[in-house]
């Protein structure tokens, strides 16, 4: 019979030294307390009610959130990227739980592109305890927990140090385990009152200032930094464009649907991204289900079923084409279909319900703004449910 920890990384043969296997107990021990004081899927639970009524407060925020972040940070991406662009990395690992691990999709693509280095984001109990092996000290891992002490993200990072790998942590909470024990630490200046929406952008667009400021400390693809720069720069106010522009057309969406049971998302690239958050704000928000799809994964299944709203991010890319046959086929399944696409795209529009029209933005940026929708949609159709139920309907 298999001996039982909390954990394997508390077994005996665990790499771990005794500071960290004690670390672990800890953070484990805490974390089943937070666990028990969620809300609940009662229809009714004012504990998730406040949650849901203060995640709108900090969707409208994200614009001064990821501008303080990048302002506060400043000093630290640059210095952060100078110290780790001349340790010979080849290879970054990108690791975190839930709404993190989206944050690292969404950032991949900046990074391959700019750094031309090889970035794998996986799941952070995935490789701490099966894809961990190959890592060294070429290898930087970059972990990302808003509390800073999610247990399989520092479980993540403390495998990723006795391994001899180099680390960057990212999280809201300063003096966290996370931080502490990283060799580096980036603070992500954002709220996480509500469900976590400006949290995960703001760590997103930090991200993204770090990678610049690396490929400006070697001087990577100098005509790409500034053009990126510029863009990434221009997002808050973009989102705010996009909450002020589309926040109507999307509470409407959310009258149309308050009575499903299940929301399709579905995105190719950093998209996916995006798709993956919109599902987990329907999940944190409703009693209801939530289901990311890979853009090319909805086409190897009856993914969709009669009636089924599906999500579906598509920003200008070489997705968009998948996107469109991805809109057919829900079409003929006889689903809802509502596509968030760039400005001046219509390749989409014949099979689709409704077409939210968002500014254009570089593709490896696109999951800062294109969440902006589906994060609207998650609180609006969270309270129609709430008011449905205290209707009794």
């Amino acid at each position: 019979m298999t001996e039982q920890f909390v954990t394997p990384l508390l077994a005996p043969d665990s790499p771990l030294d005794q500071h960290s296997r004690k670390l672990v107990e800890e953070l484990f021990e805490k974390e089943a307390r937070l666990m028990d004081a969620l809300p609940t899927d009662d229809p009714l639970d004012e504990k998730r009610r406040r949650r849901v009524e203060l995640t709108r407060v900090e969707i409208l925020a994200q614009p001064q959130a990821i501008r303080t972040t990048l302002a506060e940070e400043r000093e630290a991406t640059r210095a952060t990227a100078a110290a780790f662009a001349g340790l010979g990395i080849k290879r970054i690992v990108m690791t975190g739980c839930g709404d993190s691990l989206a944050v690292m999709i969404g950032a991949r693509l900046f990074f391959e592109e700019l750094l031309g280095l090889p970035v794998e984001p996986i799941q952070a109990l995935d490789y701490a305890y099966y894809a961990s092996r190959t890592s060294g000290p070429d290898t930087l891992v970059i972990t990302l927990s808003s509390s800073g002490m999610t247990t399989r993200t520092v479980e993540a990072m403390l495998i990723a140090r006795s391994l001899g790998a180099r680390t960057l942590a990212l999280s809201n909470t300063p003096g966290s385990a996370l931080m502490t024990e990283s060799d580096h630490g980036l603070m992500v200046r954002a709220e996480r009152k509500g469900w976590p929406t400006q949290a995960s952008t703001a760590a997103l667009a930090l991200l993204c200032q770090f990678a610049l400021d690396w490929a400006r400390t070697t001087g990577l693809n100098p005509d790409l930094v500034e053009t990126w720069q510029a863009a990434l720069d221009a997002v808050p106010q973009q989102i705010a464009g996009v909450i002020e522009v589309h926040e109507p057309a999307i509470e409407a969406i959310a009258k149309r649907e308050r009575d499903r049971l299940v929301y399709l998302y579905a995105g190719g690239g950093p998209a996916y991204a995006s798709a993956m958050f919109g599902a987990a704000k329907v999940k944190e928000c409703s009693p209801d289900q939530g289901i990311a799809i890979p853009l090319e994964e909805f086409h190897h299944y009856n993914s969709q079923k009669e009636g089924d709203p599906l999500f579906l991010i598509a920003p200008s890319g070489p997705s968009v084409y998948r996107a469109r046959d991805t809109a057919f086929e829900g079409k003929r399944w006889k689903g809802q279909i509502y596509s968030v696409v760039t400005e001046g795209e219509a390749m989409l529009d014949p099979y689709s319900d409704i077409v939210l029209r968002l500014p254009a933005v570089p593709e490896s940026l696109a999951a800062l703004v294109y969440s902006v929708p589906v994060q609207l949609f998650a609180y609006h159709v969270a309270m129609e449910k709430f008011r449905r139920a205290e209707n009794g309907s």
